[in-house]
């Protein structure tokens, strides 16, 4: 499974890359702190999955607090035919400490 690390998905983000970030977090982890991009929580991701990209060949990157719900909703993801997500290793939690 294809990871992104903080380094490179701050570049893409500066660069306004085209992708689809999606935060798999609970709403009330989404409104204490986000990044921006659509917020489907994992437990809801199954029944959700037409909200996430109506391509499934968009480039998707994944993301929660520290990287374990993401590569979770990584697989699912792929396991449905999406083809290019990737998981933040380390999650917000490396975006925090990489923004210090």
């Amino acid at each position: 499974m294809q990871q992104i690390d903080a380094q490179s998905f701050d570049s893409k983000l500066k660069g306004n890359e085209p992708l689809i970030l999606l935060d798999v977090r609970e709403e009330i982890e989404y409104h204490t702190y986000n990044i921006g991009g659509k917020n489907i929580p994992l437990s809801q991701l199954t029944e959700k999955l037409a909200l996430v990209s109506p391509n499934k060949s968009d480039e998707i990157i994944v993301i929660c607090k520290a990287g374990l719900r993401s590569q979770t909703a990584q697989a699912i993801l792929l396991q449905n035919g999406f083809t290019n997500v990737k998981n933040l290793t380390g999650g917000l939690l490396a975006m925090q400490r990489l923004q210090a």
